[in-house]
């Protein structure tokens, strides 16, 4: 490898070649050429390209601390409205469980893209609009408007979150995948943090037992109440101040999952036809099929989101964005993913068209129609962009751009069901 190096130092596209081949290795050999080899400029380009490391986990400046802080302890007191103005919790929490965390996430975001007092306005507007909505709905027993409307809300939080993100009402598709990122990379670093709580509150509640002290109730009352909705807060707060903690995370994790969602896909489909089970005549199956549905198109978004598109470029070919992209095998994955998807929508498809023509329009029935015929069409766009890739007539930019144009067509759908439905159907 030395040998390779040397002959090459004038050769950026071989080095880089050289490099990609086996990155342990090359990174090695450098490391012994280099400090012969400390005049050459492009020495000394690989040279920090290889050997730079952040270790140290930024805090951002103290004004984003404060920041962050206080907006978990807002939201630790929305959370706990139930308490000190004794609600219904279960009303409560059905209905408002969304502001709790996207009105702090989403006024995060706006404070550091420093939107304008239009856009701030138009945001805090909307989340107001659907505070005194979804809180004025009857409180109606078995409601399935009301019920889909509380879902559909949280989506439409997501989407205003997501608007704050992108800081632009433009089509910035770039941004957009940005944003499906950052929902991946929330998951993981929220996760993480979740798991630390719970272990510190189980050795804290542990440790006072052994004195005598039953805290659970205040413990859960009082603190946990205030860390749950903080997890997100501060999750984001370290992501954006630490890309390098888990920017490669949710990629790895997609890449990881999609050949096994795969073949999981494959053999449940078979495995379906043997067991006698179908979506046709068992609503619960139907609801696990659609539930399947959305979780294997958030790894096929995670996938994309993660590889397609990135800010960084290629350091020898200016706007070149190759060096990052996905490659063939996995293009390969997410396209027969993408593929048996569609069958997998469609039985789904199929069994809801089955239902509602054995025995009417139901709001569910409904609900689940519009947004399986919307996913059917997004995963028909991707899956064309994949063949396109696969056949060498596109780039896989197109596959992002496919997503990213396409997310705007989820938020009005969202809008429909959360707004409209409940007087469509009379609150049914």
């Amino acid at each position: 490898m030395k040998d390779e190096i040397l002959l090459n130092l004038d050769n950026p596209a071989k080095l880089e070649s050289l490099y990609r081949q086996n990155k342990s290795v090359f990174k090695q050999a450098f490391n012994s050429l280099q400090p012969e080899l400390q005049n050459n400029d492009l020495i000394r380009f690989w040279n920090e390209r290889l050997n730079f490391s952040k270790d140290e986990i930024s805090w951002g400046t103290g004004k984003e601390l404060l920041f962050v802080i206080i907006a978990s302890l807002l939201a630790g007191v929305i959370a706990k409205f139930p308490q000190i103005f004794s609600i219904n919790e279960e009303f409560f929490y059905q209905r408002n469980i969304g502001f709790i965390i996207f009105a702090a996430l989403s006024a995060y975001f706006a404070w550091k893209n420093k939107l304008s007092a239009g856009k701030i306005g138009l945001i805090s507007g909307l989340m107001l609009a659907g505070v005194i909505f979804i809180n004025s709905l009857p409180a109606a027993e078995k409601s399935d408007t009301t019920i889909l409307s509380c879902i559909h809300l949280l989506l439409f939080l997501w989407s205003l979150l997501g608007f704050a993100f992108v800081a632009e009402a433009g089509n910035n598709q770039e941004k957009r995948l940005a944003y499906l990122k950052y929902n991946g990379d929330l998951v993981v670093m929220t996760t993480l943090i979740l798991i630390a709580g719970a272990i510190m509150t189980g050795i804290t509640i542990g440790l006072f037992k052994l004195i005598g002290f039953n805290i659970e109730e205040f413990y859960f009352r009082n603190i946990v109440v205030f860390g749950l909705p903080a997890a997100p807060i501060l999750a984001t707060y370290l992501i954006q101040a630490n890309p390098q903690l888990v920017g490669k995370v949710s990629p790895v994790i997609a890449k990881i999952f999609s050949p096994l969602v795969l073949l999981m896909l494959a053999v449940y489909l078979v495995a379906m036809l043997y067991s006698g089970k179908d979506p046709y005549n068992d609503r619960q199956f139907l609801l696990i099929f659609n539930a399947l549905l959305i979780g294997v198109m958030a790894i096929i978004f995670f996938s994309v989101a993660g590889t397609s598109w990135k800010k960084e470029a290629s350091p020898f070919r200016k706007g070149d964005t190759s060096f990052f992209q996905t490659g063939k095998p996995e293009t390969w994955i997410l396209f027969l993913l993408c593929l048996i998807t569609i069958v997998v929508n469609g039985i789904a498809l199929s069994a809801i068209l089955f239902r509602i023509s054995e025995w009417g329009i139901t709001p569910n029935r409904m609900a689940v129609l519009g947004g399986n015929i919307l996913i059917l069409i997004n995963l028909l766009l991707v899956t064309v962009q994949l063949f396109k890739v696969l056949s060498k007539k596109a780039e896989i930019s197109g596959v992002g751009k496919a997503i990213a144009f396409y997310l705007p067509v989820y938020v009005i759908w969202t809008i429909v069901v959360t707004f409209i439905f409940p007087l469509l159907f009379w609150f049914k």
